[in-house]
Formats: C-alpha cells, structure tokens, sequence
C-alpha cells in the first residue's frame, strides 16, 4: 500500500513538471536614431550596471504599492545588463558613424579616447503604463575627469502596466534606450 502511495506521488509530481508551459524568451532592440556628426574617436561603452531588481531573468513589468510585477513565463533571452551593452552600442554606432564604438563586454579591446558609463537604477512601468528609465551616465574623455549627469526617460505606453502586452513593454524599453543613445551621441559629439 506503502508503495502504492509512493508510486501515485511521484506520478503527480512528474505530471506537474510536464504541465509547466515553456517560458516566452524576449530581447531588446536597437532602433534607428538621428546621425551626429562627430570627429573620429574610438568610445568604449563599460558594463551596465543595473539595480538589483532588474538583474533577473524574468521581465519586470513595473512595481505597485512596494511590489515588483513579473509572470515567470516571460523573460529574457540573455541576461538583461549584457542585452542592454549590446543594444546601447549598436545604438550609438547607429548614430556616430565616425566613432569606433565598443562594448567592454565584447571581444574587442584597444585604448579608448573616451569611456562611457551608464548605471540604470529604474526600468519599469508606473501603474498608468508609462515606462519610466532613470540612468546615470559619466562621460570620461582622453582619461578627464568623467562629466556624470542623471538622465530621466519617459515613454508611453497604451493601458494600465498590468494589461499592457508584453510585447509592448519590451519595445517600450529599446525605445527608451534609443532616446537614451541620443543624448549620449550629443555629449559625445561635443554638443
């Protein structure tokens, strides 16, 4: 009867794990921005630092009342603060042809004229749908001291965070990534 009972148990508990749907894998992407003329230099984009509550595998869709918003079936298909490297420098390629623009991250390693830091401490939603990003970017040229400044984003978003796809949510934060490389393109220019 013992093993009866056992048996029955370790059925279920293998159903449930079968049940499980497979998670929906999102990425970031770049988008097309405004070209800036610029003199030739090579710029070297560090590792984005993010806050902790973001450096999760799952897409974090905003926060209510003290409370992170997330669904285990949807996240990223990398990890977030690797996606954004990759995503902020083909950004800024995209914007500074005359630049040689690198990620720290990646293969490539040469002396820099400038460095760029960028520490995200908010990426989510607020509870009418609008993503909000908050950034923290230094600028270091020729090894000066780094010019920091908090740059605040804000993209819309159609609906209430909870209804809001997340498909939408996801393309929200490349955009404001996007908005994020204009500003720094302009700095970087000298502009």
């Amino acid at each position: 009867m013992m093993k009866h009972r056992i048996g029955i148990a370790a059925m279920l508990v293998l159903a449930g794990c079968q049940a499980s749907p497979t998670p929906s894998l999102f990425t970031l992407a770049a988008r097309p921005g405004a070209v800036v003329a610029s003199r030739p230099m090579s710029v070297e984009l560090r590792r984005v630092g993010l806050a902790g509550y973001l450096d999760r595998p799952e897409i974090v869709r905003g926060t209510v009342q003290y409370r992170l918003t997330v669904n285990d079936q949807d996240r990223w298909g990398e990890p977030l603060g690797r996606m954004m490297d990759r995503v902020l420098t083909e950004d800024l390629v995209e914007r500074l042809p005359n630049a040689s623009v690198f990620a720290e991250s990646g293969a490539i390693s040469t002396r820099p004229d400038t460095v760029v830091e960028v520490d995200i401490q908010r990426c989510d939603a607020d509870p009418d749908g609008t993503l909000v990003l908050l950034a923290q970017v230094a600028i270091r040229p020729d090894g000066a001291v780094a010019r920091a400044q908090t740059m605040r984003l804000v993209v819309p978003i159609a609906g209430a965070a909870a209804a809001v796809p997340v498909t939408a949510h996801v393309a929200a934060i490349s955009e404001a990534m996007a908005q994020l490389a204009d500003r720094m393109a302009v700095i970087l220019a000298g502009g």
